[in-house]
């Protein structure tokens, strides 16, 4: 589905307008093929030149084709099919300032929400605005995982398969979001080199700051992968300890509970035994049952097994 907003610099609110116009921003959200096909038309490329924007598993990078800047990055959404980030594209054309995903992106709300005092007709500044919103994203993500992971620091001592599952989900989220923001240090630092945009000196000075607040957010996300591993291994220490004395105890256990299952297992041979003819037998035999398994259990309590 294809929007289409426009906005003057002075102008606070994004106007939706039904057809395309000079420094207009054009998103097309959930996009289809048929989509890609109205957008390549419209600027005059070829629908291959564009067809990865359809990709959901597109990684971070930008190129040139003829006069148009392709950035392809991907920012943090939680989807069905297990991937917890989004291919967002941006196309910088002369007239248009194009956005394209395959899927609803809540980036987009955002942006209509927040309504910043730009204009897509600044596409530098408008271009810089986008991607810091996706850096900040990211950095706010991975502090909600941090704070989950601290939680489940502070109960190390009941751990259960649940906390293993959320800390593998959380694992697999930050790896996720590594595997982007790597790849987008790279945009970045190709962006600022100033071959693929014009840039103004103010404009330059906000994208060195948007690739340094992008190497924090790798940094962050690359500390809280260290920890989630560090506690994973601690987990399994924990784990494993139960286990061992989980063992112990039900060794010493089979160990006291054979005791009374020999006795009574020789006791029933048909064989001649001793005391067989002893009216008290029955009662010497409890005893001297009771009096095994006893010592037996003040053996594994002072070898710490029970």
């Amino acid at each position: 589905m294809i929007h289409i907003y426009y906005k003057e610099e002075t102008e606070d609110q994004f106007e939706v307008i039904s057809q395309p116009k000079d420094g207009c921003w054009i998103h097309v959200e959930e996009a289809s093929t048929a989509d890609i096909n109205q957008i390549s038309e419209l600027i005059g490329l070829e629908y291959t030149d564009i067809y990865d924007c359809l990709d959901r598993y597109e990684i971070p990078r930008i190129e040139r084709i003829k006069e148009h800047v392709l950035i392809f990055t991907r920012h943090p959404s939680e989807q069905e099919s297990g991937l917890y980030t989004a291919t967002y594209t941006i196309i910088l054309t002369k007239n248009y300032f194009i956005t394209i995903s395959p899927q609803k992106s809540r980036l987009v709300d955002i942006l209509l929400e927040q309504s910043p005092k730009l204009a897509p007709t600044q596409k530098s500044k408008f271009l810089i605005y986008m991607l810091l919103k996706i850096t900040q994203e990211y950095t706010v993500q991975i502090k909600k995982i941090r704070t989950n992971v601290l939680k489940q620091e502070r109960k190390m001592k009941n751990v259960d398969s649940g906390d293993i599952t959320n800390l593998t989900v959380n694992e697999e989220v930050l790896n996720q979001y590594l595997s982007s923001l790597v790849p987008l240090r790279s945009v970045l630092e190709a962006i600022v080199s100033g071959k693929y945009t014009i840039l103004y000196d103010r404009d330059q000075d906000l994208l060195e700051d948007l690739l340094n607040a992008s190497i924090q957010s790798e940094d962050l996300c690359s500390i809280n992968l260290r920890s989630i591993r560090s506690l994973r291994d601690s987990y399994q220490i924990i784990f494993t300890n139960q286990l061992n004395k989980t063992i112990k105890l039900l060794t010493a256990l089979t160990i006291i509970l054979s005791i009374p299952t020999m006795v009574a297992s020789l006791y029933g041979m048909n064989v001649s035994l001793p005391i067989e003819n002893n009216p008290f037998a029955f009662y010497i035999i409890f005893i001297c049952i009771v009096v095994l398994s006893l010592i037996s259990l003040f053996v594994f309590q002072r070898k710490k097994w029970l």
